[in-house]
């Protein structure tokens, strides 16, 4: 046993010994201590308690190993833990101009960086990356545990996301931060640049599925409204046919009425004629008149005329008919009830009847049934086609759009983020170091009080 060489002090020494021990404990543990007024010139010197102490050193020195070799044992056999880190920033706005001109998407730069931030952050897509790279889990994967249990506890300190603001830091653009912390034995490296690339190729797919349906959504869309057109055409064209053709139905009806009641007029007035010119038979008959004469004529038919004479006869009033003589008449009459047809004496006639072969055949009519297409003929087809043609034709290429920019990629580290090997030893160290004191102070003070009691 090791023998301890103390001082021989009386009661007050001892207690004024214990109660500054005592505050020198309490001081060193950061915990309150009752300390023991005592006169100022009744201080125990300095020089005793360095010299309890190193009386005490192997007490020191057992408690400081004691105490320094769990942190040493810790900092050397702790599973180091690595952390990389990579950057991405908004890419200039005409990385996307492709893009945008396409009149259907609208991105910018700092809404695409946005957008990657997200993904990064999300669980399913982390879930969704480890699932499809099950090999960066497997140096943690635990017999009889699930591979979302494996993934959950992997992911809950791993992955660290941060969104770097301009205004409030040194940096002069956006940019987001993701970093990982990994143990030893896993590819931290290979998952946060195929993280990286999983989760911008994401996005780029996204981006193309939702222009290629709003393309698709688009061309429906002109497709119907030209389907539309056509329609409202086609209908519009059949209405106009069937107007013109009314017209011309009406138009004939009204013409083949006029010429049926022309005829009958005509008839009519032949008929009168016949009658006149039998009533002026008759007379003519009676009156001996078989060729034309006049009236003065007829008088003066009896008297002799010698010589040479003219006859010259004004008259304002209208002859009678029968003065045309019988013979005259009768050749009339007979002519007039011989007749067939009476529309060659009337000129309207031949004017309807040509208006009625006109009418025979629509033009209009018949050039709107010809059509063949619609199409040419609408007055915002040329429009329409355009556009149909520039949404068909639209080819954005998304291998070489970069919605981001990867401004630091990850790389090795140098050196473990944890355990800190000198903290940890250095802290034992004290802390060993100050357990040792302590209990050295309270000690000989307990020792001090037995010796001075006895």
């Amino acid at each position: 046993m090791t023998k301890y060489n103390f001082l021989n002090l009386d009661d007050g020494n001892s207690q004024r010994y214990l109660g500054l021990s005592i505050h020198f404990l309490g001081r060193m543990m950061n915990s309150p201590a009752s300390i023991i007024d005592t006169p100022r010139q009744e201080i125990i010197d300095i020089k005793e308690l360095i010299s309890s102490l190193w009386d005490q050193r192997a007490i020191v020195l057992l408690l400081t190993a004691l105490t320094v070799t769990p942190a040493i044992a810790y900092a050397l056999l702790a599973t180091p833990e690595y952390k990389v880190e990579t950057f991405v920033q908004p890419v200039a706005l005409a990385d996307l101009d492709e893009l945008n001109e396409s009149g259907l998407y609208k991105l910018l730069p700092n809404d695409a960086l946005n957008t990657i931030g997200s993904s990064m952050q999300s669980y399913d897509i982390r879930l969704k990356f480890f699932k499809a790279n099950p090999q960066y889990l497997a140096p943690l994967q635990v017999p009889g545990e699930s591979f979302e249990r494996t993934f959950e506890k992997f992911n809950e300190k791993a992955f660290s996301l941060q969104k770097i603001d301009p205004k409030k830091s040194s940096s002069l653009s956006e940019a987001v931060s993701l970093s990982l912390t990994y143990p030893q034995g896993v590819d931290g490296v290979g998952i946060l640049k195929d993280f990286t690339d999983f989760v911008v190729k994401g996005e780029k797919e996204k981006v193309a599925s939702d222009l290629k349906r709003l393309i698709a959504n688009r061309i429906e869309n002109v497709e119907k409204k030209l389907e539309s057109k056509k329609s409202i055409y086609e209908a519009e064209t059949d209405s106009k046919i069937a107007h013109l053709l009314e017209k011309d139905k009406l138009k004939k009806q009204t013409l083949q009425d006029e010429l049926k009641a022309l005829r009958q007029q005509l008839q009519s007035r032949r008929q009168n004629r016949i009658k006149e010119l039998d009533e002026a038979i008759a007379i003519a008959k009676k009156l001996g008149i078989v060729k034309p004469t006049t009236p003065s004529a007829l008088g003066d038919g009896e008297q002799a005329h010698q010589g040479n004479m003219i006859r010259t006869e004004v008259n304002n009033q209208n002859i009678p008919l029968y003065f045309l003589g019988q013979a005259a008449l009768e050749a009339e009459r007979a002519t007039l009830a011989a007749r067939h047809s009476d529309d060659f004496t009337e000129p309207r006639i031949d004017e309807i009847q040509k208006e009625l072969s006109l009418l025979a055949t629509n033009r209009e009519a018949v050039i709107l049934k010809e059509r063949e297409s619609s199409e040419p003929f609408l007055k915002e087809f040329a429009g329409i086609r355009g556009e149909l043609t520039h949404l068909k034709q639209l080819n954005i290429k998304f291998d070489q759009l970069n919605l981001v920019q990867v401004d630091k990629d990850a790389t090795e580290p140098q050196a473990p983020v944890k355990p800190k090997k000198a903290m940890i030893v250095g802290l034992g160290l004290l802390f060993g170091f100050m357990l040792g004191v302590s209990v050295a102070f309270v000690r000989r003070a307990v020792l001090s009080l037995r010796t001075s009691r006895r």
